[in-house]
């Protein structure tokens, strides 16, 4: 069922055309990963659905839901959440939920739910100015699912995080959208690949892909050799460009990523010319395209 749908959603500050015009819906349970460079649009976009932003053109409809105010039905986490260090995590989360209109004792019981939810029990006392990146990241969760949104905003919410908090947030995420929507915007598209259900890539304003993960590396995954030479092979690498089944050659170095259109033609065709001229590898290895190889080529255009 579509839970939220833009449409023609535009932006502009001053000259600059920041979002031109984009269109796409949100599947109500599913786990969404809005990619893209930066400059690309993501932030203002969110901010837009968030309703911290409002758009210059362009609607976003929101479950048949006919209130201007989308705010109640959503939670959001920004790229840099802001905490007042002098409260305690609890005190905090109890002022969120006072903020999003729960009365004392429900925003008193939602903290405590959410605190032993995001692991932060043990230091629900403790001043925020005495978090670590990694609890700080928690605690921006807990506030933005405070009042039960319908669908969960996180503007790169692993970014600064270093690789054990990035591990809990993504583990917590893996939780949470089992029972709420999630809309994330993210650089590590590893972490897009291991838990969203659909993906929208950003590129200057505009969607350029959309649709679910595994549709969407369907279309456009290709067969790949990486190939690991002892010494370098320009000369050779440069010459294989021209077969008919060689797509695209991409040199580092020693090691060459050669795309296919053709993989059992091109695997049979190139070992066999690597054995004749008796060039020394180290590796020869089959494998496909990643979403990284396709967010790249999205970038370069």
């Amino acid at each position: 069922m579509e839970l939220l749908k833009a449409s023609n959603l535009v932006k502009i500050f001053g000259n600059t055309n920041a979002v031109k015009g984009i269109n796409f819906h949100i599947e109500e349970g599913r786990c969404v990963s809005l990619l893209g460079p930066n400059g690309a649009g993501k932030t203002t976009t969110l901010k837009m659905l968030s309703g911290l932003l409002e758009p210059t053109s362009g609607s976003i409809d929101f479950k048949g839901e006919k209130v201007k105010d989308l705010r109640q039905f959503i939670g959001y986490l920004p790229q840099y959440p802001a905490f007042y260090n002098w409260m305690s995590g609890k005190e905090f989360l109890v002022f969120a939920g006072q903020l999003a209109k729960l009365n004392r004792k429900e925003a008193d019981k939602r903290s405590e739910e959410l605190l032993e939810r995001v692991g932060l029990m043990n230091a629900k006392k403790r001043k925020i100015g005495g978090y670590s990146g990694g609890m700080k990241q928690r605690l921006g969760l807990a506030q933005a699912l405070i009042h039960r949104p319908k669908l969960l905003i996180l503007d790169e919410p692993v970014s600064a995080l270093d690789p054990l908090g990035r591990r809990e947030v993504l583990d917590m995420m893996r939780e949470i959208k089992e029972e709420t929507t999630i809309l994330f915007s993210t650089h590590v598209l590893h972490d897009a690949e291991e838990i969203s259900d659909d993906i929208l890539i950003m590129q200057a304003g505009e969607i350029a892909i959309s649709g679910s993960l595994g549709s969407v590396m369907e279309e456009y995954r290709q067969p790949i050799l990486q190939i690991e030479f002892e010494s370098q092979a320009d000369d050779w690498l440069k010459s294989i460009a021209s077969y008919s089944f060689v797509s695209e050659v991409n040199i580092q170095g020693n090691k060459t990523i050669i795309v296919l259109k053709d993989m059992v033609t091109g695997k049979q065709t190139l070992l066999k010319d690597i054995v004749d001229r008796k060039l020394p590898i180290r590796k020869f290895e089959i494998s496909q395209t990643t979403l990284e190889d396709l967010f790249m080529k999205v970038v370069k255009g």
